[in-house]
């Protein structure tokens, strides 16, 4: 995973990177120490120029799902990767509403209380400054202007859909289990979180993650949200990435590929043995054995 990121900075020289969570695996249980020790394997594995500003957004693996999720693990992940909440990011124009998708329980905790008034609070900042100003005059008034752009949602959950079964695509889910239904606060948001988040924002373009798998939708007809799978082997053969070129009007998104594992595994396996078999011709072009052990062993065999 590191060499492939590394790699993929290197080629495509972003401006921008969103991760779109769970970065860790034990984030939700993990002791102070684990916790240090994983941030730290995490900056060297996604180490960056300056150039490149690198945006995380939170997973359930992070800090647990909404019954394991507390202040102190959202403080934590928040202290070290600069991540607020509900947090607007705009760049060059753009308006990115960062979304913390575990808070989004409808239950009235704390956490899911504060998050939904200050979505509520970036919404009606939002609506100020694309809609025309005659019609919010009064409302609009004491509001700090943002650029004049519907935003784009980033979030880790997927908003909710029954299942993946329009999905398509060879890093879709597999066919067998695409027409699992999808669990509601566990797999996907919920309707009535999907609805306020459409009515709230009506973005242009939806990113979540979650499922490992990649699968293009569209809500009330008109609004795209690209779940992007899983960057790691672990999860799945091959692995992608969402490469996007956006201005505040449009945007164009690609998707890149790394290698299949198997293959990765087969190169590493084949450059093994040939480089085995080259040494071992190296040796016999010298007439000598390459270990001493393999002499020792043939000597005392002729010996007996």
């Amino acid at each position: 995973m590191e060499r492939a990121f590394q790699t993929a900075l290197w080629l495509l020289q972003p401006e921008v990177v969103f991760i779109l969570g769970d970065i860790f695996d034990e984030g939700k249980w993990s002791s102070s120490q684990a916790w240090s020790d994983d941030v730290r394997r995490f900056q060297k594995m996604f180490r960056h120029p300056a150039h490149t500003e690198l945006i995380v957004i939170v997973g359930n693996h992070d800090i647990g799902f909404h019954y394991e999720m507390t202040e102190f693990k959202l403080k934590r992940f928040s202290q070290v990767f600069n991540f607020t909440s509900e947090k607007l990011v705009t760049r060059k124009g753009i308006n990115f509403v960062l979304v913390n998708s575990v808070a989004m329980e409808g239950d009235g905790c704390k956490i899911c209380r504060m998050a939904e008034a200050k979505l509520a609070e970036l919404s009606h900042r939002l609506n100020c400054s694309v809609q025309a100003q005659s019609q919010y005059q009064k409302k609009c008034s004491n509001v700090d202007k943002l650029p004049p752009s519907l935003p784009i949602l980033l979030q880790h959950y997927p908003l909710y859909r029954r299942s993946d079964s329009q999905c398509t695509g060879e890093d879709a889910a597999p066919l067998d289990k695409r027409n699992d239904l999808f669990t509601e606060k566990y797999d996907v948001l919920s309707v009535e979180a999907t609805q306020k988040l459409l009515r709230w924002f009506q973005p242009r373009l939806i990113l979540s993650g979650h499922t490992h798998s990649a699968c293009e939708v569209l809500h009330d007809g008109k609004i795209p949200e690209i779940s992007v799978p899983s960057f790691s082997w672990r999860n799945r053969n091959n692995p992608s990435f969402i490469m996007g070129s956006m201005t505040s009007a449009d945007f164009s998104l690609y998707k890149c590929f790394l290698p299949f594992e198997n293959t990765v595994v087969a190169i590493y396996c084949a450059a093994g043995a040939v480089l085995v078999l080259l040494v071992l011709a190296h040796f016999q072009s010298l007439h000598i054995l390459p270990f001493p052990f393999v002499q020792h062993l043939i000597t005392k065999h002729k010996a007996v």
